[in-house]
């Protein structure tokens, strides 16, 4: 019980707040609707670059800047959403020259477009904000600025806002499945910090009592992966020989944790090495990898991987497995940088998939053990994360609506794709599926049906009803048996239609195959002895 608890109030917490990242939200108004979905007003443009120019003031708590879009016409439209969500404001909008009208509906701004709009053209178009931009009261779950300081007493700021937008700190297309083909992050704040965002500082501004970094992202890259962090930072670095050439891997933390860092990063470069084997290379090279400290928990910003475990194993020094494995590792050092595949690599469409980030990624963490300690080993620690299972409602939310599915999305997802190794039984055609994952859908934005169609073509087994029941049910498969007068009888209950799943057992002390499904099915038996693979996720019944 200790351990579901633990699980419940850190690992995947559903904040009463409407806006947190995994709320129970069940009804749904128009703003989610134009938040959540591909709207007329969105559909006609296609993103190809942001320039983001933000000042930051800490003092004040106030930002302001401005956002330049570049996008490729693909069927003109009078109008184009742009997102800002309130207390932060727009101020002006400019457009070849001329400022344009636009209409707010709550944190969707409507735009009209004056010039012509030639399909296939390349537009440019500058929004002018401000504001006090919410202020996160639990980041990373609820989201925003989060503004502390250092032991020293210098500001220690960062951003996170997956689930809330990243628009409620900058305006921008917030909406998943468009991802920016590249983008400059300039920020401006006080001298004596320094900001680290995405991407590869490309030139240094002194501007008195202000400094200017630039910041270039060379590769797409999803709204919510877009950071700022500011604080008094100092820099270590390292070259990692990856399967593309010289990888760059950076370490931004406070002056103070140089050192502890220095040790306790290396769970950086071990973690490339075994994710690099399980998913393939690295989808950044051109924008290197960075470990940046932040006031808060961490996420998995792109190449810009933020990190506030506290310099401890496991999370935050606890197992979130209960068996001694967690603590084998730094959790978000692992986690986190396994989004790096699965999140911005491979980015879901829409948020009711959001599974295909945090199921692939809770995997990863089991991979990382089975890649330095062993099969069994992984194996511990995944099925050991069981008990942090709720099966409170589908791991797959409701579409359109910005609505992400249950926290189960983590670690039913683990479980469900360690199911399916077993399905596969051969290691190796597992590997080459998850490389193949990432080389498939490399920089794009995906929906569950495609990566369920995919990997059912690779392991030519219909898996729909396999997913069907994980994804889109809550009830874990019962596998009921009796023994009597030597015979075994069994059969599936709680399932989906067509559900089928073959299984291993040890009958009499040898391993072999059962195809249970919802009919009963007899087969002989010299002894009692019956015992289940633990492998796959499933709950075994005896009927008495």
């Amino acid at each position: 019980m200790k351990k579901i608890l633990l699980a419940l109030l850190i690992i995947i917490p559903c904040l009463s707040t409407s806006q947190g990242l995994l709320s129970k939200k069940e009804t749904f108004t128009r703003q989610d609707t134009l938040r959540g979905s591909i709207t007329p007003e969105r559909a006609w443009w296609d993103l190809t670059y942001y320039h983001l120019d933000v000042e930051v003031k800490p003092e004040e708590k106030f930002i302001s800047g401005k956002n330049t879009i570049n996008y490729r016409v693909l069927k003109a439209k009078p109008e184009l959403q742009i997102d800002l969500q309130a207390p932060m404001k727009i101020t002006k909008v400019i457009q070849d020259g001329d400022e344009l009208e636009f209409r707010t509906e709550g944190n969707a701004h409507f735009i009209k477009v004056e010039s012509e709009q030639p399909v296939g053209a390349i537009k440019s178009i500058t929004i002018y904000y401000e504001g006090y931009p919410r202020e996160a009261k639990r980041a990373p779950w609820d989201g925003g600025f989060s503004w502390k300081k250092d032991a020293n007493g210098k500001h220690f700021i960062a951003t996170s806002n997956q689930g809330l937008g990243a628009s409620v700190w900058w305006p921008n297309k917030d909406h998943m499945y468009d991802e920016v083909d590249s983008m400059l992050i300039s920020v401006t704040n006080p001298k004596g910090l320094t900001n680290v965002s995405n991407g590869r500082l490309r030139k240094l501004e002194d501007l008195g009592n202000k400094v200017k970094s630039h910041w270039f992202v060379n590769n797409p890259i999803n709204n919510y992966g877009v950071n700022i962090n500011i604080g008094d930072y100092v820099n270590s670095s390292e070259t990692y020989q990856g399967e593309k050439g010289e990888l760059d891997m950076d370490y931004w933390v406070l002056k103070d944790n140089l050192e502890k860092a220095k040790e306790h990063f290396k769970d950086a470069p071990k973690m490339m090495k075994a994710f690099e084997h399980w998913f393939g290379p690295y989808p950044f090279y051109e924008d290197s990898f960075k470990l940046v400290e932040v006031p808060y928990l961490g996420m998995e910003h792109q190449s810009s991987v933020t990190y506030g475990n506290q310099y401890k194993k496991g999370y935050l020094g606890n197992d979130l497995s209960g068996t001694g494995w967690g603590l084998k590792f730094d959790f978000i050092i692992i986690h986190e940088a396994g989004h790096e595949w699965f999140a911005n690599n491979i980015t879901y469409k829409d948020a009711a998939d959001m599974w295909i980030h945090e199921g692939f990624t809770a995997y990863s963490e089991n991979l990382f053990l089975d890649y330095y300690y062993g099969k069994e080993a992984s194996a511990d620690y995944v099925i050991g994360t069981r008990a942090n299972i709720r099966n409170d409602r589908p791991v797959i939310g409701q579409y359109n609506v910005n609505n992400e599915g249950s926290g189960d999305m983590y670690y039913k997802g683990a479980n469900m794709l360690h199911t399916l190794r077993q399905l596969i039984e051969d290691d190796e055609k597992w590997r080459e599926i998850l490389r193949g994952l990432n080389k498939e859908f490399y920089h794009q934005t995906v929906t569950t049906a495609q990566i369920e169609s995919y990997i059912s073509n690779k392991t030519k087994k219909d898996l729909s009803a396999f997913f069907n029941q994980y994804l889109r049910d809550t009830r874990i498969p019962t596998l009921e048996y009796l023994i009597e007068d030597n015979q075994l009888k069994y059969r599936y209950v709680n399932i989906v239609k067509d559900f089928d799943m073959p299984i291993e057992v040890k009958i009499d002390g040898k391993t072999q195959w059962l195809f249970p499904n919802s009919e009963w099915k007899t087969m002989a038996i010299e002894n009692d002895d019956f015992i289940v693979d633990r492998d796959y996720y499933i709950n075994v019944s005896k009927v008495k």
